[in-house]
């Protein structure tokens, strides 16, 4: 399957959108190496779409630290961050095991249905691992598990954080991490929720979070080229609230002098 098969041509949602979940899971399935030089014109080819959407998914990756745009020498897909990996697992573990303590007070039998529904999907793969595929169910699932206790807004910080730490993952399925761990890591956390027992629910959740510190040496060891253990050059949050010009923060420091 190509990237182009991939865009939702009858989706609502803004074409740059729909171009940047491309390339991002692009980027993270490793169809995108890191160190690879990036066309702006090419992509935009390929995906039958304007150059504009593909330089605006170009900068909201540069963002979250999977791109490095270099004026006058081109595009790159960064190598993995470790530092950034080891950070996103951190705050990944202390709002998810937050999210599933409230889960089990929350989630609806028709939530918990779908649970179910994904881990039996997940066990389809247990035997003939699909990186990808699992990848998705995977994601499927903690976002499940977000939306059971009303947290999307949680989950959009999950996501917006492990962009690195997603690339990791995809890896540790074929080469470090036995999927069938996964899934019973999986289903431990389920039957916690189930039960409604949000400190065994807890436990699971932080067991399986803990996995990719397993994983994560033994990938650097067997694709060094791959990682960096520099830290990759991510722009801070922009602040809340109404951005001022750099002209009126000037006048107003004058105005206090």
């Amino acid at each position: 399957m190509t990237m182009l098969d991939k865009i939702d041509a009858e989706s609502n949602e803004p074409i740059a959108r729909r171009v940047y979940r491309v390339l991002r899971n692009a980027i993270v399935t490793m169809q995108f190496r890191p160190g690879q030089a990036l066309s702006e014109q090419e992509i935009a080819d390929q995906l039958g779409v304007s150059r504009q959407p593909v330089r605006e998914a170009f900068i909201k990756l540069s963002e979250g630290g999977l791109l490095t745009i270099r004026p006058q020498r081109g595009t790159f897909v960064v190598k993995i961050s470790t530092k950034q990996v080891l950070d996103a697992r951190f705050v990944r573990e202390a709002v998810e095991t937050a999210v599933v303590r409230k889960v089990c007070e929350t989630i609806s039998p028709a939530g918990l249905r779908d649970l179910r529904d994904n881990v039996k999907a997940q066990w389809s793969f247990a035997d003939e691992p699909d990186p990808e595929r699992f990848l998705e169910l995977d994601e499927a699932f903690h976002r499940g598990i977000a939306a059971g206790a009303d947290c999307d807004y949680a989950w959009r910080i999950v996501e917006e954080t492990k962009a690195q730490m997603d690339r990791v993952r995809y890896l540790s399925v074929p080469y470090a991490t036995p999927i069938r761990r996964l899934i019973a890591q999986h289903e431990a956390v389920l039957d916690a929720i189930s039960a409604r027992d949000p400190a065994r629910a807890e436990a699971a959740m932080g067991l399986h979070l803990r996995e990719i510190l397993t994983s994560l040496p033994e990938l650097e060891g067997k694709f060094p080229d791959l990682f960096s253990h520099e830290e990759a050059a991510v722009p801070p949050p922009k602040p809340r609230g109404r951005a001022r010009s750099g002209a009126s923060l000037r006048a107003r420091a004058a105005a206090q002098q």
